[in-house]
């Protein structure tokens, strides 16, 4: 009850830690002429959805969307799991357009927002904890054309029109702790539901945004004032202090926060336009993801064509990645996302078919290495058959 009446006094918008410090200097209060002891610990409050999830022996993961979480193809999937080391599942509840995938409580709120690819999502978790499937909800969170039309004033113009890539995808504006509170509140939803962990992705600037930075129109809010000058520096605050405020927002509800985030970011000190720093981001995380598909790298660590080479692309990125994790105070668990798909876009001679072997040799480098968990993509949820996800343990 004092943690509460703390969080009162102090405000909402206060830290977890803040608020812990806060309870921490008044353990023990005068009542009336008489000293009350109260425990040394005492049991925060934490939201109880109603459902049991047990943490697995390591995350071995998929992504699914919407449609798949809604249909049919959630069935085979589960089927898939049932019969291999597969444990997770990474669902859509706000895609990449900035829909919702399911029908949330509140209606109203969001009511331009709903794709109701998945109408019972109570209904989607139940079967997962019968299942023993660990629930992670996807938040997609700065890429977001639908609030950019929504709200043009928390996005970036060219002009007097909204910026949009050349994917015909618009941003809004990570200054903006507006669009923080509105991505939370979704993530806040997903907790509610019973997910036990929220992934957040996209969280950045678009890319290639030091080439057009000065050419566009949006606030940087308070950073301006706070940071004179360095752009850089301005948009990694911005992207490091989201993801730290997110994390203590979403405390009380019991999940893990987890970021995607490019993997060649573990390779700079900071990726210069999109605001990316992997190892500020990964102080304020339990799980950092970043995306190695052999597929999506350059010439890096020597391999001239890395997609034709998914095991040494992997166990050369581990390493890496081991030596700056190992660096944090509070190092988070490394769950990075693999590829499960052909990257046939990247032309003759510079990509190969993936199936049981590629996916299999990416596991195994990471494992080799000494991380124990991952993601795999594949954006239509059709996933190598026959695949060992273990093959460290035969």
């Amino acid at each position: 009850m004092m943690l509460f009446l703390s969080m009162l006094v102090i405000g909402t918008n206060t830290s977890a830690e803040e608020v812990e410090k806060e309870f921490n200097l008044h353990t023990q209060k005068s009542f009336y002429g008489f000293v009350r002891e109260l425990p040394e610990q005492m049991n925060r409050f934490q939201f109880d959805s109603g459902f049991t999830f047990n943490y697995p022996d390591a995350v071995r993961g998929i992504y699914v969307t919407g449609p798949s979480a809604g249909g049919q193809k959630f069935n085979d999937l589960v089927a898939m799991m049932r019969e291999t080391d597969l444990n997770a599942m990474v669902i859509d509840m706000k895609e990449d357009w900035g829909n919702l995938t399911y029908i949330p409580e509140d209606k109203e709120k969001y009511k331009d927002i709903i794709e109701p690819y998945i109408k019972k999502p109570k209904d989607l978790l139940a079967k997962m904890e019968e299942e023993e499937i660990y629930p992670i909800a996807r938040v997609v969170v700065f890429k977001d054309t639908e609030l950019a039309k929504a709200k043009p004033e928390w996005t970036f113009k060219k002009g007097d029109e909204i910026w949009k890539n050349g994917r015909g995808e618009a941003f809004v504006n990570p200054f903006l702790k507006e669009v923080w509170d509105y991505n939370i509140d979704i993530a806040i939803d997903a907790a509610k539901l019973g997910f036990q962990e929220i992934q957040f992705d996209y969280v950045r600037f678009p890319e290639g945004f030091e080439n057009m930075d000065k050419s566009l129109k949006y606030s940087k809010g308070h950073y301006k004032d706070e940071i004179d000058g360095d752009d850089v520096q301005m948009r990694v605050k911005a992207v490091t202090d989201f993801v730290e405020y997110a994390k203590a927002k979403l405390e009380p509800y019991g999940v893990k926060v987890s970021v995607d985030i490019f993997g060649y970011t573990a390779t700079l000190p900071e990726a210069p336009g999109i605001g990316q720093n992997f190892s500020k981001i990964s102080e304020h995380v339990d799980v950092i993801s970043s995306m190695i598909y052999p597929s999506h790298w350059t010439s890096y660590f020597g391999i001239p064509k890395p997609d034709l080479e998914p095991y040494k692309l992997v166990k050369e990125y581990a390493k890496l990645e081991n030596k700056k994790i190992g660096e944090l105070e509070n190092p988070p668990v490394s769950r990075p996302w693999l590829q499960d798909f052909t990257a046939s876009y990247l032309g003759k001679g510079n990509y190969k078919p993936y199936g049981k072997k590629e996916v299999e040799e990416q596991i195994k480098a990471l494992n080799e290495e000494g991380i124990d968990e991952f993601l795999l993509w594949n954006a239509g949820n059709s996933y190598t058959k026959n695949v060992d996800y273990t093959p460290l343990t035969d």
